[in-house]
């Protein structure tokens, strides 16, 4: 019982666990093969400067506005990444509420994009 309070304290706290349904980077080319969709939810500004060549950009703010006209299938599966991971977890979190099935949240730091991009596919960066 202590040992399960210790973990959950270390990943509340520390975020330093993975949840239901995160994955890490070697993952996520397995999924995306399995036809997953990535959405990147950082500003517009952040998807400009880089992204995975292929993720579409509805940021956080607008997640609940635009998802049912450019993800009609809720059980499509679906990554959703972001910068460090905090609004990637909202963005689960929110579509979970709206009922999509299939959510991943791309845990840790994506903030060098191109070494995530470079386990896919070397030209995957736009």
């Amino acid at each position: 019982m202590i040992e399960k309070w210790k973990q959950k304290i270390k990943c509340k706290i520390l975020k330093r666990c993975l949840e239901q349904n995160d994955i890490n980077k070697t993952q996520l080319q397995q999924i995306i093969q399995e036809g997953a969709i990535l959405i990147d939810v950082r500003s517009p500004q952040e998807y400009k400067e880089e992204h995975i060549n292929g993720a579409i950009n509805i940021p956080l703010y607008e997640i609940k506005k635009q998802i049912k006209t450019k993800i009609p299938e809720p059980t499509q599966k679906i990554i959703v990444y972001c910068d460090k991971g905090g609004r990637s977890k909202k963005a689960q979190k929110e579509l979970e509420k709206l009922g999509y099935q299939k959510i991943y949240n791309l845990y840790g730091r994506t903030r060098r994009i191109t070494k995530i991009t470079l386990l896919l596919n070397k030209n995957m960066v736009k």
